[in-house]
């Protein structure tokens, strides 16, 4: 399908179909690259989400399915669903509760760290047509990517683009999410990545320093300084937290860490955690400005 740029259906209905010379060379140099261990996405450009088509080079990383658990978990929280924090559907079942949710997206505010390609910020700002949209990244070819992928949605005029470094010099507040994918793999577990993943993705979107921990612990005081009261924070770690984390989640930062565990999904081999920290719950009652209340304490 790569090669004659057509659907598979094209290819039931024309069984006689045969390759020129050109397509060929096209085939073999893909099957090259492939051998090679060149990941398919990057051979053909493109990777689905959410049930998108989006564009993906080197300079990104390759959009994972159970990246979409963390836009679910946008969703879920920011409709006040039954379970919060525990959203239990997928994005191609659950169109009654997103049609829920996106009656009290509005003026919500979203930020989306290490945004790569644009995965979960493009998923928002479907979902959410309301928002306000924000997305970030250190490199200049991801977010040229992140861009590329927006206009191809026709989303561009949703979401702001930054290059920077987390959320230094944004001066961004009063958020209701703060959002992120970020790099959690120890370069001291190299060897157990797949080939694939530590030879061609992007080192920087996989490895997140010495123990993996080291990005996120400066994204959590971050995202913290970022939220308005009853704001959510919501992102991908390895199994623990990094050291001293959980207390400035749970205390010092007054975050309420509700992390949650599939044993069933891992990236690069590696089981994942996803964590999501409220600020203030201790508040009584906590609204965003999506107008919907999210937590209820004493």
């Amino acid at each position: 399908m790569f090669t004659l740029d057509c659907d598979r259906a094209y290819l039931f209905a024309h069984p006689e179909r045969e390759l020129s010379a050109e397509e060929q060379s096209r085939y073999d140099a893909a099957l090259g690259e492939r051998a090679r261990g060149v990941p398919a996405q990057y051979i053909t450009g493109h990777q689905e989400f959410w049930g998108m088509d989006l564009i993906v080079t080197p300079a990104v990383l390759i959009p994972r399915p159970e990246t979409e658990h963390v836009v679910e978990t946008v969703l879920a929280l920011q409709g006040s669903l039954p379970g919060v924090g525990r959203p239990a559907f997928g994005p191609r079942t659950s169109a009654v509760r997103v049609s829920e949710s996106r009656k009290a997206d509005a003026g919500c505010r979203v930020l989306d760290v290490g945004t790569g390609s644009g995965c979960i910020a493009l998923a928002l700002a479907r979902e959410l047509p309301d928002a306000e949209m924000h997305a970030t990244d250190i490199s200049t070819a991801a977010l040229e990517v992140a861009r590329a992928n927006a206009a191809r949605h026709q989303l561009e005029n949703r979401i702001q683009f930054h290059r920077a470094d987390l959320l230094a010099g944004l001066n961004l507040t009063d958020l209701d999410f703060v959002v992120s994918n970020l790099p959690y793999v120890g370069e001291s577990e190299e060897d157990q990545v797949q080939l694939e993943v530590r030879k061609f993705e992007p080192r920087n979107a996989v490895f997140g320093g010495p123990t993996g921990t080291e990005v996120i612990a400066r994204l959590i005081p971050q995202a913290h300084a970022a939220l308005r009261p009853g704001g959510w924070s919501s992102w991908k770690s390895a199994e623990q937290l990094p050291t001293g984390s959980s207390n400035s989640c749970k205390t010092g930062k007054k975050f309420a860490s509700s992390p949650i565990y599939n044993p069933s999904l891992a990236s690069y081999r590696r089981e994942s955690r996803r964590f999501n920290a409220n600020k203030n719950p201790a508040i009584r009652k906590i609204r965003t400005k999506c107008g919907k209340r999210l937590r209820s304490e004493v």
